[in-house]
Formats: structure tokens, sequence, C-alpha cells
């Protein structure tokens, strides 16, 4: 019988972890989307279009975590947590340096002065960035778990 790491696929800690993550995002993405000026600076496109790609990610591994913690456990196969691990890498690589990038803007654009950025409008942008970094350490917590697990394979 093979080891239970915890926060590795297959366990609830797992689900937990992934679930947090869409959570992150999603509120990302719709702080970001309230207004439609997001559209003016490259850096907040950047993140919108990070986010875009990580919800569903997460979407789909949470429906596997949780088909695997509610109905049946997964035999786990190397080639698949090997990709599942990577996939979490890229996205939480890209997740940081778009939460990164729209934080800097974000505060930039505050020193600047009101006539970039009005004051509400900015504190959006910079909430969207703390969701996109909570998102990010979901993301590379769990793909650090799934990484722990891969030797025991």
């Amino acid at each position: 019988m093979e080891e239970q790491v915890p926060g590795a696929m297959g366990s609830s800690a797992s689900l937990a972890l992934r679930f947090g993550q869409t959570c992150f995002s999603c509120a990302s993405l719709l702080f970001m989307c309230l207004d439609i000026e997001f559209y003016s600076y490259t850096t907040f496109c950047f993140l919108v279009t990070v986010m875009g790609l990580v919800i569903p990610w997460s979407l789909v591994l949470v429906l596997v975590d949780a088909y695997s913690v509610f109905v049946k456990s997964l035999d786990l196969q190397r080639r698949n947590l090997l990709m599942i691990i990577i996939g979490d890498l890229v996205l939480s690589f890209l997740s940081l340096a778009a939460a990164c990038s729209t934080a800097s803007v974000a505060d930039l654009l505050l020193d600047v002065g009101r006539s970039f950025c009005p004051a509400k409008l900015c504190s959006r942008f910079q909430l969207s960035a703390a969701m996109a970094f909570l998102s990010w350490f979901l993301s590379f917590s769990s793909s650090l778990f799934n990484l722990w697990l891969l030797p025991s394979l």
C-alpha cells in the first residue's frame, strides 16, 4: 500500500487546495472585470488571460479530486501525475507573474494620481491582484505536494 501524502492528488486536502484555488481565481477575475477599463493596460489583460486559463484547469482537477475522494480512489500513474505537476507549475508561475505585474501597476497608478486611476478602481485592481496571489500560493503548494508524491509511484 502506498503512502498517502497530505495535499497530493486524490486526497481531501488536495480537493480543498483545488477548490480554494478555483475560488480565488474566480474572485480575481471577477474583481478585475467589474469595470470595463481593465483592457487599457496590458498587465491587467495578462491577469485576465492567465486567470482564464487557471479556472478551467482548477475546475477539472477539482472534479477529479472530488471523484477520487467521494466515489473511488483513482490509481495515479506516473505520467499523468507528471503532466499535472508541469501544468500546475506553469500556471502557478504565470499567475505569480500576472499578480506581481498587476499589483505593481495598480500601486504605480495610485502613486501617480487620480487622473489615471480613481481610488475605487485601483483598489479593485489591487484586490484582484491579492486574490491572484492567493491562487498562486495554493497552486504552487499543490504542485509541490504532488512533486513530493512523484518518487513513490
